[in-house]
């Protein structure tokens, strides 16, 4: 492992009920609120009407629509509001879009430019709103870190950022809050945690048992309990525990001594910025595809994760390699999950277009370090 410092500041405040912390966790801070959140489901949950009685004795002012992929344009919109109604705390209710906007809304109140130059890295934040999050979609991790992916249609750019700013306070974590989620919805989140352990699975550094360990049972865990949810959305032990995983999953934890390889991420956000498809399902077409490519180089590896969380073993090691992600790429579609291009009605007429945008800053990957003619083969495997 390479050196490491690890600080997480937030606080999770985890299980059913938790709600009634709210009032006190704010208060601290001042009267004047700005809520943030998605299309409008929390309000057919009945969650907001909850959220407004906890929130009786402040000033609560509101953004809503905040979108899938959320955008720059929005981000933009919230900071307008910290600006002129003087907000002293703002609160993301929703999953990883609503949060990942809010951390852009939260640092770009304190920048008179264009949001936009937070996340190219042209402005660096020295400041940010403090900002809490209720989570009602098991999946990016985002309630947790300081991290954040936003869109810009004007560009076609999708690109990640992030700042030690932005960490939420606190989140509160109500598994019984995704009961109500779409099937298709809870399937995204169980494939975007998915995700993010594999990309800090198959990473640069030096391998140590202990986060391999952990990661491997993670993954197992996920699959043991996603048919389940699926299945009974309202099953508590099983919403619990992938509420559990999607947090762990990203909270910085899992990845201490590397980064991890985040290929799979780069070439997914090239497609949802043109095509506009959840970030998940692209991830469930492109990261077997990747490993695909990437695995004749690294079979010891990808040998391990058959062995350890599928539990294949096979002749040889390259024929366990590859029946891993076979069996990745099988549980995933099981889920009825996208596995082609197609399946989303994208075919090859704009993959170089999406090779362009995921090297327009060079390479890309650590595991293997991927070029514009890599990202162009994985897309085309993918079709």
């Amino acid at each position: 492992m390479v050196k490491f410092t690890y600080k997480n500041p937030t606080k999770l405040i985890f299980g059913q009920g938790q709600l009634s912390t709210l009032a006190n966790e704010i208060k601290a801070f001042g009267k004047n609120i700005l809520l943030v959140y998605g299309g409008g489901s929390i309000k057919q949950s009945g969650l907001y009407q909850n959220i407004q009685k906890e929130l009786s004795h402040f000033n609560v002012f509101e953004l809503s629509g905040v979108e899938p992929n959320p955008r720059v344009t929005t981000a933009q919109k919230g900071a307008k509001l910290i600006q002129e109604h003087n907000i002293d705390f703002v609160l993301a209710v929703g999953g990883g879009s609503v949060i990942d906007c809010t951390k852009l809304i939260v640092a770009a109140a304190h920048y008179q430019g264009d949001a936009w130059d937070i996340v190219i890295g042209k402005h660096i934040p020295t400041q940010a709103t403090p900002f809490g999050t209720i989570l009602t979609l098991a999946a990016t991790g985002s309630e947790m870190n300081a991290g954040s992916v936003i869109t810009n249609e004007k560009t076609q750019q999708k690109l990640g950022w992030g700042s030690p700013l932005v960490y939420p306070t606190f989140s509160i974590l109500d598994p019984t809050y995704t009961y109500t989620l779409p099937t298709h919805q809870s399937i995204n989140g169980i494939i975007d945690m998915m995700s993010h352990l594999i990309e800090q699975y198959f990473n640069e550094a030096e391998h140590t048992p202990v986060m391999d360990g952990m990661i491997e049972s993670i993954l197992r865990t996920i699959i043991q309990y996603a048919p389940i949810v699926v299945d009974n959305p309202t099953d508590y032990q099983a919403r619990e525990t992938l509420m559990m995983a999607g947090t762990v999953a990203l909270n910085g934890s899992l990845r201490w001594g590397y980064l991890g390889d985040w290929s799979s991420h780069a070439l997914e956000h090239a497609i949802s910025a043109v095509y506009d498809i959840a970030h998940a399902e692209g991830l469930s077409i492109i990261m077997p595809n990747w490993m695909y490519y990437v695995m004749p180089k690294h079979i010891e590896r990808f040998e391990q994760f058959a062995k350890n969380v599928f539990h294949i073993h096979k002749h040889t090691p390259y024929e366990t390699a590859k029946a891993g992600i076979d069996a990745l790429q099988q549980f995933w579609k099981s889920l009825n999950a996208p596995t082609r291009l197609s399946d989303k009605h994208i075919d090859a007429s704009c993959i170089e277009q999406m090779a362009k945008h995921c090297t327009e800053n060079g390479s890309f990957g650590r595991l293997e370090i991927l070029n514009f003619d890599d990202a162009l083969a994985i897309f085309r495997n993918s079709l």
